[in-house]
Formats: C-alpha cells, structure tokens, sequence
C-alpha cells in the first residue's frame, strides 16, 4: 500500500487517549441535568459527534441542557485535559515511520482546536503536523460528512488518502470522502466499523505494516507497542 499520499488522524482516542476523560465529565454533567447515563453509555452514544451534536441528541433522549451547556462542559473538559491527557501508546512510532517514508500525515477532527492544543500541545506534537490540523468546529462541516476530509486532503486523490479512526462516525465520513479506512478498536468494538469497510486493527504497533511500511521498531519510551489501560 505504498501509493499513499496523506494519512488524516482522527484525534481523540487516535493521538491521544481523552475520550474516557471528556466522556466521564460529559456522563456527569448529563446525569445532572436529568440524562443519567453511565460512561459506558454515554461513549457508546456519543463518541465521534461534535459537542453541539452531542447536546441536541442528549436533549432528544431527555436531557433539560441550558443554552450554553457546550461551553459549560468545554471549560470542565479542557481544566480536565490540562492536568494531563496520555498519548495513544505506539502513535509516536507511527509517526517516526511515516516521516521516515515521506508520507505527510495531517489531523482532521470533529473537536476543537483548542482541545487538540491542549492534548496534542503537552506532548510537543504540534510541530510534528506543522499546522495541518484540521478542526470540524472551525471549518463548519462534521463528521460524517466528508468535507473535512476533502479539506484535508487538499487537492490529493481521495483514493490515495488513508484515514485513521476510532469511531463509527468517522469510518462513515471516510468512506463517503472515498478514502481507505483503517479503525483502531482496542476495545473491540470493530464489527460495525468493519460493516462500514474499514480495516480494523488492535494495536497502533501494527498500523506501519498495515500501511505496508514494514514493522514498527521501538526506538523510544513513546514508540511502545501497547496501548495503556484507559
């Protein structure tokens, strides 16, 4: 598969392992205002959406949300990221693999800029895309969508575009941007995505072969090859 041009990442849950934090206090402040939903619950419901679209599907279900809910829980969320949001384990071996094969690799996700300078910023990962991240909040176009891919592929092939996702949301814009999909599902929540056509894989280890850039060689403490417990 060496005819790639672009790899998109998705962010939360792909880059970084933030999805249980930002859904633990999205559990808590939706139980709060008449929504009980337990974490389990409310990542299986929500995980992949924007936050508005997580607040007008939360107040379908019941949920009694102020206007301003989105930015309520966006100051929880980020206070929380802040005091330190781990990487996905393996993802910096990844990146070692495509710069040394000359892939660019961009970021294309549904959450916020400043969510990702946040997560993405305490682990001196923001110079490594060098202004390639792509926000659906900035751009005015959602997952799944595919205009943000599109955006991010900037003038290349679709078909010569992989992106990596973790949620049913994204493999669905990835396969409507007409672009190769590879899910990441540690937990093993990978049958729908598979359903959709994308690749599933367990281990971001394995994501360099797949991409048939050969093994992933651990050169240092972030290139381990398991993902952390979450």
């Amino acid at each position: 598969m060496r005819d790639i041009e672009l790899v998109i990442f998705d962010c939360d849950g792909v880059l970084v392992d933030s999805e249980v934090i930002g859904n633990s206090i999205m559990a808590e402040s939706l139980s709060d205002h008449g929504f009980v939903v337990t974490l389990a619950e409310c990542m299986a419901l929500f995980v992949g959406m924007t936050m508005a679209g997580v607040r007008e599907k939360a107040i379908g279900l019941g949920a009694d949300l102020p206007e301003n809910w989105v930015a309520q829980v966006y100051r929880q969320i980020y206070a929380r990221l802040r005091q330190g949001c781990p990487l996905i384990e393996g993802i910096t071996g990844v990146l070692d693999s495509l710069d040394s094969a000359n892939i660019p690799y961009c970021v294309g996700s549904n959450g916020s800029f400043e969510k990702m300078e946040i997560t993405l910023g305490q682990h001196g990962l923001l110079p490594r895309f060098g202004g390639r991240i792509y926000s659906a909040q900035v751009l005015d176009t959602a997952k799944p969508a595919p205009d943000l891919f599109w955006h991010a592929a900037d003038g290349r092939p679709p078909a010569r575009c992989v992106v990596v996702e973790d949620s049913l949301t994204g493999v669905r814009a990835a396969h409507a941007a007409g672009m190769r999909c590879f899910a990441y599902t540690p937990e093993g929540n990978e049958a729908g995505m598979i359903a959709e056509g994308a690749t599933s894989f367990k281990r971001m280890a394995d994501l360099p072969a797949l991409l048939g850039l050969g093994n992933l060689h651990v050169t240092s403490p972030g290139a381990a090859l398991d993902r952390g417990s979450v």
